[in-house]
Protein backbone atom coordinates (compact mmCIF):
# COMPACT_ATOMS: atom_id res chain seq x y z
CA UNK A 1 0.00 0.00 0.00
CA UNK A 2 2.99 2.50 0.80
CA UNK A 3 4.52 2.12 -2.46
CA UNK A 4 1.34 2.25 -4.54
CA UNK A 5 0.78 5.90 -1.98
CA UNK A 6 4.26 6.87 -3.38
CA UNK A 7 3.84 6.33 -6.98
CA UNK A 8 0.70 8.25 -7.07
CA UNK A 9 2.50 11.27 -4.76
CA UNK A 10 5.37 10.97 -7.28
CA UNK A 11 3.10 11.00 -10.46
CA UNK A 12 1.41 13.82 -9.07
CA UNK A 13 3.79 15.60 -8.67
CA UNK A 14 5.17 15.03 -12.23
CA UNK A 15 2.53 16.68 -13.74
CA UNK A 16 2.34 19.30 -11.16
CA UNK A 17 6.13 19.95 -12.29
CA UNK A 18 5.02 19.74 -16.64
CA UNK A 19 2.32 22.78 -15.97
CA UNK A 20 4.14 24.70 -13.03
CA UNK A 21 4.80 28.45 -14.15
CA UNK A 22 4.60 31.41 -11.49
CA UNK A 23 6.12 34.70 -10.99
CA UNK A 24 7.06 35.88 -7.55
CA UNK A 25 8.54 39.52 -6.48
CA UNK A 26 12.05 39.50 -6.08
CA UNK A 27 13.47 41.74 -2.73
CA UNK A 28 16.13 43.57 -5.47
CA UNK A 29 16.28 47.11 -6.25
CA UNK A 30 12.37 48.05 -6.88
CA UNK A 31 10.69 44.52 -5.90
CA UNK A 32 11.12 43.18 -9.53
CA UNK A 33 9.31 40.34 -10.77
CA UNK A 34 11.01 37.22 -11.25
CA UNK A 35 9.27 34.25 -13.39
CA UNK A 36 10.27 30.49 -12.22
CA UNK A 37 9.72 27.28 -14.41
CA UNK A 38 10.01 23.93 -14.10
CA UNK A 39 12.13 22.49 -17.27
CA UNK A 40 11.72 18.85 -15.78
CA UNK A 41 11.46 16.61 -12.45
CA UNK A 42 13.58 13.63 -12.37
CA UNK A 43 13.34 10.83 -10.18
CA UNK A 44 14.43 11.49 -6.47
CA UNK A 45 15.15 8.59 -3.55
CA UNK A 46 12.25 9.42 -1.19
CA UNK A 47 14.00 7.49 1.17
CA UNK A 48 17.25 10.19 0.80
CA UNK A 49 17.08 13.03 3.67
CA UNK A 50 19.12 15.42 1.44
CA UNK A 51 21.32 17.93 3.24
CA UNK A 52 24.27 18.40 0.28
CA UNK A 53 23.86 18.82 -3.13
CA UNK A 54 26.06 19.33 -6.27
CA UNK A 55 27.04 19.18 -9.74
CA UNK A 56 30.14 17.55 -11.03
CA UNK A 57 31.23 15.81 -14.73
CA UNK A 58 27.17 15.65 -15.26
CA UNK A 59 26.63 13.69 -12.47
CA UNK A 60 24.42 14.63 -8.72
CA UNK A 61 26.39 14.02 -5.95
CA UNK A 62 24.69 13.79 -2.57
CA UNK A 63 25.18 13.67 0.73
CA UNK A 64 22.08 12.47 2.66
CA UNK A 65 21.73 12.61 6.72
CA UNK A 66 20.29 10.94 9.44
CA UNK A 67 22.25 8.63 12.05
CA UNK A 68 22.55 5.42 10.81
CA UNK A 69 21.04 6.66 7.15
CA UNK A 70 23.86 8.62 6.16
CA UNK A 71 25.97 8.88 2.89
CA UNK A 72 27.52 10.01 -0.14
CA UNK A 73 26.03 9.08 -3.19
CA UNK A 74 26.56 10.04 -6.77
CA UNK A 75 23.34 9.84 -8.94
CA UNK A 76 22.48 9.61 -12.53
CA UNK A 77 20.13 12.94 -13.15
CA UNK A 78 17.69 11.81 -15.56
CA UNK A 79 17.11 8.61 -14.15
CA UNK A 80 17.46 9.20 -10.23
CA UNK A 81 19.60 6.07 -10.13
CA UNK A 82 22.21 5.72 -7.24
CA UNK A 83 25.55 4.18 -9.23
CA UNK A 84 27.39 4.36 -6.01
CA UNK A 85 26.73 5.07 -2.08
CA UNK A 86 29.33 5.32 0.42
CA UNK A 87 27.37 4.88 3.69
CA UNK A 88 28.69 6.75 6.77
CA UNK A 89 29.80 5.06 9.95
CA UNK A 90 26.14 5.60 12.45
CA UNK A 91 27.71 8.37 14.78
CA UNK A 92 27.64 10.59 11.65
CA UNK A 93 24.99 12.31 10.64
CA UNK A 94 25.98 14.09 6.99
CA UNK A 95 25.45 17.51 5.81
CA UNK A 96 26.92 19.68 3.28
CA UNK A 97 28.68 18.94 0.69
CA UNK A 98 31.33 20.96 -2.02
CA UNK A 99 34.03 20.17 -4.85
CA UNK A 100 36.66 22.22 -4.68
CA UNK A 101 40.08 21.14 -7.04
CA UNK A 102 38.47 17.59 -7.51
CA UNK A 103 38.06 16.81 -4.16
CA UNK A 104 34.44 16.29 -2.00
CA UNK A 105 34.33 18.03 1.25
CA UNK A 106 31.58 16.47 3.46
CA UNK A 107 30.72 18.09 6.56
CA UNK A 108 28.83 16.38 9.65
CA UNK A 109 26.01 18.26 11.76
CA UNK A 110 27.67 17.75 15.73
CA UNK A 111 30.87 15.93 15.22
CA UNK A 112 33.18 18.84 14.13
CA UNK A 113 34.60 15.94 12.00
CA UNK A 114 34.53 16.40 7.64
CA UNK A 115 35.38 13.95 4.96
CA UNK A 116 37.17 14.44 2.09
CA UNK A 117 36.95 12.15 -1.08
CA UNK A 118 38.29 11.84 -4.86
CA UNK A 119 35.20 13.51 -6.78
CA UNK A 120 36.14 11.16 -9.67
CA UNK A 121 35.88 8.04 -7.95
CA UNK A 122 34.37 8.70 -4.22
CA UNK A 123 37.70 7.17 -2.78
CA UNK A 124 37.79 8.35 0.64
CA UNK A 125 41.06 10.14 1.28
CA UNK A 126 41.59 11.95 5.04
CA UNK A 127 39.31 13.66 7.52
CA UNK A 128 39.48 16.94 8.92
CA UNK A 129 38.13 18.75 12.07
CA UNK A 130 36.56 22.04 12.58
CA UNK A 131 34.53 23.83 15.15
CA UNK A 132 31.12 24.09 15.70
CA UNK A 133 27.81 22.87 13.74
CA UNK A 134 28.19 21.42 10.14
CA UNK A 135 25.08 22.11 8.12
CA UNK A 136 25.76 23.79 4.60
CA UNK A 137 28.70 23.29 2.51
CA UNK A 138 30.04 25.04 -0.65
CA UNK A 139 32.59 27.10 -2.21
CA UNK A 140 33.74 30.34 -4.42
CA UNK A 141 36.41 29.11 -6.23
CA UNK A 142 38.70 29.48 -2.88
CA UNK A 143 37.40 28.82 -0.09
CA UNK A 144 35.40 26.43 1.55
CA UNK A 145 31.96 27.93 2.79
CA UNK A 146 30.66 26.63 6.17
CA UNK A 147 27.08 27.78 7.66
CA UNK A 148 25.90 26.16 10.78
CA UNK A 149 22.34 27.04 11.40
CA UNK A 150 23.27 30.21 12.49
CA UNK A 151 22.97 33.94 10.65
CA UNK A 152 27.24 33.44 10.43
CA UNK A 153 28.84 32.03 7.26
CA UNK A 154 32.88 31.18 7.71
CA UNK A 155 35.29 30.92 5.11
CA UNK A 156 37.82 27.77 5.35
CA UNK A 157 40.95 27.54 4.14
CA UNK A 158 41.14 23.98 2.06
CA UNK A 159 44.43 22.89 3.30
CA UNK A 160 43.87 23.82 6.60
CA UNK A 161 40.15 24.14 6.77
CA UNK A 162 40.64 26.95 9.50
CA UNK A 163 38.75 30.05 9.15
CA UNK A 164 40.05 33.17 7.09
CA UNK A 165 37.48 35.20 7.56
CA UNK A 166 33.35 35.09 8.41
CA UNK A 167 30.08 36.86 6.88
CA UNK A 168 26.88 38.21 9.22
CA UNK A 169 24.35 37.41 6.40
CA UNK A 170 21.39 40.05 7.44
CA UNK A 171 18.29 41.22 5.21
CA UNK A 172 17.81 44.85 5.98
CA UNK A 173 19.96 44.86 8.70
CA UNK A 174 18.73 41.99 10.49
CA UNK A 175 20.46 39.06 10.71
CA UNK A 176 19.02 35.99 8.93
CA UNK A 177 19.18 32.69 11.51
CA UNK A 178 18.50 28.80 10.10
CA UNK A 179 20.94 29.06 7.11
CA UNK A 180 21.11 25.63 5.87
CA UNK A 181 22.12 24.12 2.18
CA UNK A 182 24.21 26.24 0.07
CA UNK A 183 25.59 26.51 -3.25
CA UNK A 184 27.70 28.97 -5.16
CA UNK A 185 25.58 30.56 -7.85
CA UNK A 186 27.07 33.39 -10.41
CA UNK A 187 28.98 35.25 -7.80
CA UNK A 188 25.61 34.88 -5.17
CA UNK A 189 25.97 32.61 -2.57
CA UNK A 190 22.55 30.70 -2.71
CA UNK A 191 21.08 29.33 1.03
CA UNK A 192 18.14 27.43 1.79
CA UNK A 193 16.80 28.20 5.45
CA UNK A 194 15.33 25.65 7.28
CA UNK A 195 11.77 24.93 7.27
CA UNK A 196 11.63 27.54 4.78
CA UNK A 197 10.43 27.55 0.98
CA UNK A 198 12.24 30.20 -0.20
CA UNK A 199 16.15 30.67 -1.12
CA UNK A 200 18.35 33.56 -0.32
CA UNK A 201 20.77 34.96 -2.51
CA UNK A 202 23.52 36.40 -0.44
CA UNK A 203 26.25 38.88 -1.68
CA UNK A 204 29.71 37.10 -0.59
CA UNK A 205 31.43 40.03 0.30
CA UNK A 206 28.97 42.14 2.56
CA UNK A 207 26.33 39.50 3.82
CA UNK A 208 23.79 41.34 2.13
CA UNK A 209 20.49 40.00 1.10
CA UNK A 210 20.05 40.38 -2.68
CA UNK A 211 16.58 38.99 -2.97
CA UNK A 212 15.08 35.68 -1.79
CA UNK A 213 13.18 33.02 -4.36
CA UNK A 214 10.16 31.97 -3.34
CA UNK A 215 9.61 27.90 -4.34
CA UNK A 216 6.65 27.39 -2.28
CA UNK A 217 4.75 26.79 -5.07
CA UNK A 218 7.02 23.62 -6.32
CA UNK A 219 6.02 21.19 -3.71
CA UNK A 220 3.02 22.11 -1.83
CA UNK A 221 3.37 21.41 2.19
CA UNK A 222 -0.28 20.24 2.00
CA UNK A 223 1.48 17.13 0.22
CA UNK A 224 4.35 16.55 2.57
CA UNK A 225 5.57 15.72 5.98
CA UNK A 226 6.57 18.92 8.37
CA UNK A 227 10.30 17.16 8.10
CA UNK A 228 10.68 16.81 4.31
CA UNK A 229 11.65 20.66 3.76
CA UNK A 230 13.11 22.63 0.66
CA UNK A 231 17.08 21.50 0.72
CA UNK A 232 19.15 20.95 -2.25
CA UNK A 233 20.39 23.30 -4.56
CA UNK A 234 22.98 22.81 -7.38
CA UNK A 235 24.38 24.43 -10.05
CA UNK A 236 26.12 23.73 -13.06
CA UNK A 237 28.09 26.23 -13.90
CA UNK A 238 29.27 25.22 -17.42
CA UNK A 239 25.67 23.56 -18.79
CA UNK A 240 23.87 26.58 -16.80
CA UNK A 241 21.37 24.45 -15.30
CA UNK A 242 19.93 24.60 -11.77
CA UNK A 243 18.65 21.96 -10.11
CA UNK A 244 16.29 21.83 -6.33
CA UNK A 245 14.92 19.16 -3.83
CA UNK A 246 14.63 18.78 -0.84
CA UNK A 247 14.44 16.24 2.14
CA UNK A 248 12.98 13.05 1.08
CA UNK A 249 11.10 14.32 -1.97
CA UNK A 250 10.24 12.50 -4.81
CA UNK A 251 11.47 14.61 -7.55
CA UNK A 252 14.79 16.17 -8.30
CA UNK A 253 13.44 19.83 -9.89
CA UNK A 254 15.26 21.31 -13.04
CA UNK A 255 14.35 25.09 -12.89
CA UNK A 256 14.80 28.26 -14.54
CA UNK A 257 14.77 31.49 -13.42
CA UNK A 258 14.50 34.43 -15.14
CA UNK A 259 17.04 36.92 -14.47
CA UNK A 260 19.51 33.90 -13.76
Amino acid sequence: MRKRSLFALSAAVAILAALLTWTFVDDLGAHAARTVRVLAAYPHDPNAFTQGLVVYEGKLLESTGQYGYSSLRRVDIPTGRVERLLPLDAAYFGEGIAVLDDRVYQVTWQNGIGFVYDAKTLAAERTFRYTGEGWGLTTDGTHLILSDGSATLRFLDPQNLSAVKQLTVTDEQIPVVRINELEYVEGEIWANIWYSDRIARIAPTSGEVVGWIDLSALYPRSGRPDEAVLNGIAYDSEAERLFVTGKNWPQLFELEIEGL
